[in-house]
């Protein structure tokens, strides 16, 4: 078995009952704050767009009535996550090849550049179709970096994390996952209480996105600083960060992890991304309260993580799986239903918030249960690929599924499709082992 190597960090002692000296948590601790701020920004980044396309649909698709304008961004964002499976496996295999260090630096500094260039982008009144062009390339240049963000952090974190309680500490992956869009939510919020809607639309918009590329440049300084966790054995290993590799060997655990992204990317971009937009159009609150409902649910949501992750430690990542799967299978098309006839945002608050505590069965867990799943050579490249094709056609689809559905009279079609998904997942899970083979003995 090929361990981590972490002797370059501090030095290693098993004079403590869990194996690590003090100076030794502090250091694994401090990697993943400075991990997870990467993390944080470059999902900030991302979901900005998401948030913000309420205001700057109109610049770049003037010509339409509102639910085709918001068709339109969700299409584009969409597209975005279709460049993920090219850079989970690029960034996978520098990752395995390389270092996981490298491969964050990277990643953190595409996003930077792509939020940027939004930022100064000319509108369709200035230079018509190349507006909506050059968007779709700065969002494929995003999901690019968010592809190869995923599955290296996941495994840097899992990695890093310590022995006993890595469910715990990796939950922090979606702590600053779901931190960067409640981020978004706020940054909007304090805009929405600032500035005129038709201020917003003209200018107001593209503040969030010189935010998140200043905070881009912070996340880098910290990144600089952290240790490489995989061995230069494991980087040199035959077969490491390759496909041919991975398919070989692991194609079992490759799959298991595509199914299960599947159903939980899903689920969990309808009740984040998707549900402000559905809480405007559908359920009928108008946008400045559907931002304070989502800020409120997202804070829960975030807060939820770590529990669930200590949660994982002592019950297993299976169960854990099987009681997020089950739960969503029985309870999306009755939340969802309920959404519609909502008679107040406390109303919809709630429910958007017992959703996501299904969803956090998952999410707390979702670097770990894969990263288990794949020894240190194809770990980065195993976790980051399949995830980011599951993500890719399920979850940045989920919007564009939605709103399409509504736009011809069957939205309520698309809550029977999560279950579906979530039927899909519910299978996967069951099919996991109930102790994990990798990770659970490196240190």
């Amino acid at each position: 078995m090929t361990t981590v190597n972490t002797a370059s960090a501090v030095p290693v002692s098993t004079s403590d009952s869990d194996g690590y000296t003090a100076a030794e948590k502090r250091h694994r601790i401090f990697s993943i704050m400075a991990a997870s701020s990467g993390n944080l920004v470059e999902w900030f980044d991302f979901y900005v767009y998401a948030f913000a396309a309420l205001y700057f649909a109109p610049a770049f698709f003037p010509k339409a009535d509102p639910t085709v304008q918001l068709l339109n961004t969700a299409a584009v964002f969409a597209a975005g996550f279709l460049m993920r499976p090219i850079g989970g496996w690029l960034f996978g295999r520098i990752a395995d090849r390389v270092g996981r260090k490298t491969s964050m630096l990277i990643s953190v500094l595409m996003m930077c550049g792509g939020s940027l260039v939004i930022a100064a982008l000319p509108t369709y009144a200035q230079i018509g179709a190349w507006a909506p062009f050059l968007l779709l390339l700065c969002r494929m240049f995003q999901g690019l970096s968010v592809g190869g963000e995923y599955g290296t952090t996941a495994t840097y974190m899992s990695e890093i994390a310590m022995r006993g309680r890595r469910g715990f500490y990796s939950s922090f992956q979606y702590v600053t996952l779901i931190g960067g869009q409640l981020t978004a939510v706020l940054v909007m919020v304090i805009l929405e209480s600032l500035l005129s809607t038709d201020e917003l639309k003209a200018w107001g918009w593209r503040i969030p996105f010189v935010i998140g590329a200043l905070a881009a440049i912070v996340a880098l300084l910290l990144r600089r600083t952290l240790h490489e966790t995989q061995s230069e054995e494991s980087r040199s290993s035959e077969g490491a960060g390759t496909i041919a590799g991975l398919w070989r060997n692991h194609r079992g655990a490759f799959l298991a992890v595509l199914g299960y992204t599947a159903g939980g990317s899903l689920i969990f971009y309808t009740f984040t991304t998707y549900m402000q937009k559905y809480l405007v159009n559908t359920v009928g609150l108008p946008i400045k309260t559907a931002s304070y409902v989502m800020t409120g649910a997202l804070f829960v949501f975030m807060c939820l993580q770590p529990v669930f992750g200590a949660l994982s430690d002592r019950i297993g990542r299976r169960n854990n799986m099987l009681l997020f799967s089950s739960l969503a299978v029985l309870a999306t098309v009755p939340i969802l239903t309920a959404l519609r006839y909502a008679s107040s945002p406390t109303t919809a608050f709630m429910l958007v918030t017992a959703a996501l505590a299904i969803i956090s069965l998952y999410t707390s867990i979702s670097g770990i249960v894969k990263a288990e799943m794949f020894p240190p050579e194809v770990r980065a490249l195993g976790v980051g690929l399949a995830y980011a094709i599951g993500n890719a056609l399920f979850g940045g689809t989920a919007e564009y599924v939605a709103l399409g559905l509504k736009a011809i009279g069957y939205e309520t079609t698309f809550f029977w499709y999560v279950t579906a998904m979530m039927v899909i997942a519910l299978i996967v899970s069951l099919r996991l082992p109930k102790q994990p083979q990798y990770l659970q003995h490196e240190r």
